[in-house]
């Protein structure tokens, strides 16, 4: 294995590590706050941090990029977290980290039938069945109410797997890396404004009296969003989409741990096995995977 292939398998295994934990502080957040307010606040957080790294604008040259920026803010900010947070009201920190664990197979088929650089084997699909047995039996001892947590964590996965092929095609472009996800950033807080003030929004800086917010505010805004927003995307850039995005198969095992530890969450044995699964499927669905295409003709064709 490469070098730097070995890189981008780092850095999306520490980026699905602490993604994996960010369930359980949204969900101690969800006592004060409401999902689109622990939204606003971590991306706020987020593009502060990143725009002190990076002060300087600049310009993209383009509207059609500006406008897949744009793209990306929707998917991967307002709609990928706005869909979890309110899933966390409705059902376990669990559930809702075992769901969205089949965002790798809406990113695999987008990324064959849009993009047509990935091809899947039959082993990515045995792997994926696999994976989704562990989900069957995680999900199934979830407390979700009425199926609607349940329901907007398989929409996140979906828009997450647009997120992740929009993010592959920007990162073909060369940009610094930081800037581009402080822009994406920037559009994703700009869309949530006609949520937020719809929702009666108020600051009520008060609720950050409490140390507890602050900490799990502060590692949502400057761990999860700003520093994993930015090794998500370079390890995008380095492995592709369907290779990073299957280290979401993991989610469920961390998430599964954190809420047990955290929330007291019953670990159950149809759980462990559930967990069991979903690693053997990770690895069966990498076994499976096929090469990326190359060539200059689907380089020009994603320009």
């Amino acid at each position: 294995m490469a070098a730097s292939e070995s890189r981008g398998h780092a850095l999306a295994l520490v980026t699905i590590a602490i993604w994996g934990t960010t369930f359980v502080s949204t969900k101690v957040l969800l006592v004060e706050f409401q999902p689109i307010e622990i939204l606003f606040y971590r991306f706020l957080i987020g593009l502060l941090a990143l725009a002190a790294l990076r002060p300087r604008r600049f310009k993209l040259g383009s509207w059609r990029r500006e406008a897949l920026c744009a793209a990306a803010g929707l998917s991967g900010v307002t709609l990928y977290y706005l869909f979890e947070n309110i899933a966390l009201v409705y059902t376990t920190a669990s559930n809702v980290g075992v769901i969205v664990s089949v965002a790798p197979f809406f990113t695999a088929l987008l990324a064959f039938f849009v993009t047509r650089d990935e091809r899947l084997r039959p082993g990515f699909f045995v792997g994926f069945a696999v994976a989704m047995a562990g989900i069957v039996l995680i999900s199934s001892q979830g407390l979700s109410g009425g199926g609607w947590g349940d329901l907007l964590a398989v929409a996140a996965a979906a828009v997450w797997a647009v997120y992740s092929t929009i993010t592959r095609k920007i990162g073909s472009w060369g940009y610094d890396n930081i800037q581009m996800t402080k822009r994406t950033f920037a559009w994703g807080l700009l869309f949530m404004v006609p949520v937020l003030f719809g929702s009666g929004f108020q600051f009520g800086f008060a609720r950050f009296a409490d140390p507890v917010t602050v900490a799990n505010m502060a590692f949502l805004g400057f761990g999860a969003s700003a520093l994993c927003f930015v090794t998500w995307n370079l390890a995008v850039r380095i492995l592709g989409a369907v290779k990073t995005s299957a280290y979401i198969y993991l989610v469920p095992v961390i998430t599964v741990a954190a809420s047990v530890i955290v929330l007291h969450e019953p670990l159950t044995a149809p759980i462990a096995c559930g967990v069991v699964l979903t690693c053997a499927g990770l690895l069966i669905s990498e076994w499976g995977k096929g090469e990326r295409k190359a060539g200059g003709r689907i380089r020009r064709r994603l320009r």
